[in-house]
């Protein structure tokens, strides 16, 4: 088990009882998560998260091995988040079964969950509420119809897009959802330091909330970061 370190900007409130308005989440390969409100930029640390999974598991698993992960607030370690990630086959081309799943709970009450979709060449995600609503649909941005990742959404990868990678979340009445569809929130992996990104296996991820989302969906969808950090970023035997 190793801990993580998380990060807020002044307002600091737990995700399942007050609202967390008019800011933007980060996390890093830690689970290090910061908001930031668009007229102040002070950080500070408000909760730690605590992956529970064995060393062999990761190790002969990862990056699709099961884990359970705590998020709690640092100084009285009331759990914030609760997040459980059973083990499925890893993301890839194709996928028509076995599907990655996570689940959010807060107090041991269900928040909903984040489900992997049948799909061709760019995975697809929906995210449901405690009750199985269908809440949010979620991909990387796409190119020729659908068919491709759109590594160019972020800007030119050789240049301000560099190191970037997104996810675009949609409504999910929303039918269209590929090319230039329009979209309500994004979680966006954003590139660190040159040392970071060179000498370490840190992940930062910007999340913007869609304006609708309420407190339990702002903690689904910061759960869903960690959990595609988990399936995209993070390395083998990590």
């Amino acid at each position: 088990m190793s801990s993580k370190h998380i990060s807020a900007a002044p307002q600091r409130c737990p995700f399942a009882r007050h609202a967390v308005g008019g800011v933007r989440s980060a996390l890093d390969a830690r689970h290090a998560m910061s908001t930031s409100s668009s007229k102040k930029a002070k950080k500070n640390e408000f909760a730690t998260a605590l992956e529970d999974s064995g060393f062999c598991i990761r190790y002969c698993f990862a990056p699709c091995h099961p884990f359970k992960m705590s998020v709690a607030e640092v100084g009285t370690s009331a759990e914030l988040l609760s997040i459980d990630r059973p083990c499925a086959c890893p993301v890839g081309a194709c996928k028509c079964c076995c599907y990655q799943t996570m689940t959010v709970t807060s107090g041991g009450q269900p928040m909903g969950s984040v489900k992997e979709q049948c799909y061709c060449c760019v995975p697809r995600f929906k995210a449901f509420d405690e009750a199985g609503k269908e809440l949010y649909k979620i991909h990387q941005p796409t190119c020729c119809g659908g068919m491709c990742i759109n590594c160019c959404a972020e800007g030119n990868p050789c240049g301000k897009g560099c190191c970037k990678a997104s996810f675009r979340i949609y409504p999910a009445s929303q039918d269209k959802t590929d090319g230039d569809a329009p979209y309500i929130g994004t979680i966006l992996k954003k590139p660190k330091s040159f040392a970071t990104e060179v000498f370490t296996d840190a992940n930062a991820f910007d999340l913007t909330f869609p304006e609708s989302a309420s407190t339990d969906e702002k903690a689904l969808l910061i759960g869903s970061a960690m959990f595609f950090n988990a399936n995209f970023f993070e390395r083998e035997n990590n």
